[in-house]
């Protein structure tokens, strides 16, 4: 398994080199991934990333999928009356978190949310966008999901962290618990 420089160096190399013809997807969207026990290091290590993408050129944008999933829970019209709920039966797991999963999927409020930041970097040559804390979707859903309702909607190169393994060339493991999910349309690195 390659080291996390490795694998930044890599990505580096195909952010260089853009989309091939033989890729299995037109969008520009990237996996770094790495083992969940990496987490905190990938968080570290993100500004000096940053820093070096931007000597390359590029303007790095950061979509925090933990910032995006607490403002939908935060703004939910539905809070008050989940946190009434909770407090009768806090220990009530699975109704809790299927109540919080349908929040973030119902009338694809998360899909839209990240689809309002690819739309607005629409044109802008030489940005990247990076998807950070994808832990803050365990246990509601994958990112495979939104990448696939996003299909084409992808307007800049996308970096997605990912906090996993890999299983095969096209086949990851979200947080290294969930079952090997083969449906990625994107390079995989690292992992």
């Amino acid at each position: 398994m390659q080291s996390l420089q490795q694998s930044f160096d890599e990505l580096r190399q195909y952010l260089r080199q853009g989309r091939s013809f033989n890729q299995t997807s037109d969008d520009p969207v990237y996996y770094l991934v790495f083992g969940p026990e990496e987490m905190l290091t990938v968080k570290r290590r993100l500004d000096q990333w940053r820093a070096k993408l931007t000597l390359d050129g590029y303007e790095v944008r950061i979509f925090s999928m933990a910032d995006a999933v607490q403002q939908i829970f935060d703004e939910n019209e539905l809070r008050t009356l989940w946190l009434e709920s909770e407090a009768e039966d806090p220990f009530d797991f699975d109704s809790i978190n299927k109540t919080l999963a349908d929040a973030l999927v119902a009338r694809d409020t998360l899909k839209n949310k990240l689809d309002q930041v690819l739309q607005s970097l629409k044109g802008m040559d030489k940005t990247v966008l990076f998807i950070t804390d994808l832990e803050a979707l365990h246990p509601y859903l994958r990112v495979g999901a939104l990448e696939q309702k996003l299909q084409g909607r992808f307007t800049v190169p996308t970096v997605i962290l990912y906090p996993g393994i890999r299983a095969g060339r096209s086949t990851l493991r979200f947080l290294s618990i969930y079952p090997e999910d083969g449906n990625y349309r994107s390079i995989h690195i690292g992992g």
